[in-house]
């Protein structure tokens, strides 16, 4: 069966959500299981469709829902770059031809495509930290190159930018209309990637944005530690925890048996197909509906993909029951979070910048801060995957500030490790800010080990 087969056979099994307007979309916000919409057992197809997060129609999102007496201070959003093509090759395969440059009239469209393009070309002389500024602002070569953004990835951001503006700016009013670069702060890894898939959220968010207004910082690590990324403790968290995938590999005779199969139809050695990642090529094939790679000797297929897949799934299902993963993730994720809590502290003193953050980012930055935040259900990030951090004032009590946490526009505020337990006490719709701080200046490193008390302690102690 091929993809696009496998995609039409599947598609009854996307839970379906009514808009406004009457028409239907694909729903993908949703994070949690859900035994009435979804399949009674784990589909590797099923979930590789949710990763592909192919764009249709405007989901409905939770975010600025909040009772007519609280005022939205702030937002912090944190975002995966969008679909791209892969980072490995499948030796002695031919790469799938995926054109990565923009095309207004080629699926999947977004009005604002055309006009994003033509404002990224007035962007030439745009100022940026460096290396940025020798980046291309938006995908443009016939065949993608290795990690090249695609024009789905493009219109999944510029569809996330245009959501975030009906609700925080034409709703809350978040931005003045004459809004000041200090009211900004934009961050982004140095991967074209990255950085064009912060610009095709902006570009959503503020159309025709003022170039001179606009100022990316770069960061060089994918875990936004700034200058405090060097962490002993977590780098051992770390090695631990690639061992143990490590084993789990080794352990499951299916794939290793796939691998085998695989290898024989590009004629490589096993251990070179395993250690190209086939996978990562594999879901571009399958995103972009393009048959699998063949051979002389036959085809890749859908059920050497499943099995990989369901590895994947089997793997983070792994992942989670041991504390290797989740060690590693309080360390790699606190210096970003601190920075996050350090601004909402700010916001509630009534300060008035950086009202809107946005760190464009990867999965292996999403990730650990899930896990960190007690996440433990959330999906893998999909492509263009949203986290946001919402700042609340309770105008009856201005001195009371709360935070709501969202993933994918659902609201996750009570799935939080720092909040699980509030709603059962209180009436209140939002989690309280102190929550929030408590648990990055002293809780995480409670969970860590139970004697540190601050981040370079914590990164210092002994084994895990």
């Amino acid at each position: 069966m091929d993809v696009r087969a496998a995609f039409l056979l599947l598609v009854h099994l996307i839970p379906v959500s009514t808009t406004k307007n009457g028409g239907s979309s694909k729903s993908r916000k949703r994070i949690m299981p859900d035994p009435v919409t979804e399949p009674p057992t784990v589909d590797p197809v099923y979930e590789a469709l949710l990763y592909c997060n192919i764009p249709s129609v405007a989901e409905h999102s939770m975010e600025g829902h909040a009772p007519h007496h609280y005022k939205l201070v702030s937002v912090h959003v944190f975002i995966r770059h969008g679909d791209r093509y892969p980072l490995y090759a499948i030796p002695k395969t031919k790469r799938p031809e995926i054109d990565c440059t923009l095309v207004a009239s080629r699926k999947p469209y977004h009005p604002k495509l055309e006009a994003f393009v033509g404002h990224m070309l007035k962007g030439s002389g745009a100022s940026f930290e460096s290396p940025l500024g020798s980046l291309p602002l938006y995908p443009n070569h016939p065949l993608c190159e290795m990690g090249e953004l695609t024009q789905t990835g493009v219109v999944q951001h510029l569809q996330n930018g245009q959501l975030l503006r009906d609700i925080y700016l034409r709703k809350h009013k978040l931005l003045p209309n004459n809004w000041s670069s200090d009211q900004l702060y934009l961050e982004t890894t140095g991967k074209s990637r990255t950085l064009q898939s912060g610009l095709a959220l902006l570009y959503g968010f503020l159309p025709e944005f003022d170039w001179k207004k606009v100022y990316f910082k770069h960061q060089p690590s994918a875990l936004f530690c700034s200058g405090s990324c060097y962490c002993p403790l977590r780098n051992q968290y770390l090695e631990k925890e690639q061992r143990r995938q490590y084993l789990l590999r080794l352990k499951n005779s299916d794939l290793e048996r796939t691998y085998g199969e695989m290898a024989k139809i590009v004629d490589i050695p096993t251990k070179q197909l395993r250690a190209a990642n086939p996978i990562d090529s594999m879901l571009c094939h399958f995103c972009h509906n393009v048959s699998f790679p063949c051979s002389r000797s036959g085809c890749l297929g859908m059920e050497h993909f499943k099995v990989i897949k369901t590895h994947q799934i089997e793997d983070e299902r792994e992942r989670h029951e041991k504390l290797l993963y989740f060690g590693y993730s309080l360390l790699g994720a606190h210096p970003i979070l601190n920075q996050t809590v350090n601004r909402m502290q700010r916001a509630a003193l009534g300060w008035r910048d950086e009202l809107f953050t946005l760190y464009s980012a990867h999965d292996v930055t999403l990730s650990p801060i899930l896990s960190a935040l007690g996440l433990l259900e959330a999906r893998f990030p999909r492509f263009a995957a949203r986290l946001v951090f919402e700042l609340w004032q309770d105008r009856q009590k201005p001195s009371e500030h709360s935070v709501r946490i969202l993933y994918n526009g659902a609201d996750v505020t009570f799935h939080t490790s720092f909040c699980h337990d509030f709603h059962k006490h209180s009436p209140k719709p939002m989690c309280p800010l102190e929550n929030l701080v408590r648990f990055v200046k002293r809780d995480m490193f409670v969970a860590l080990d139970g004697s540190s008390t601050n981040y370079y302690d914590a990164c210092h102690g002994e084994g895990a």
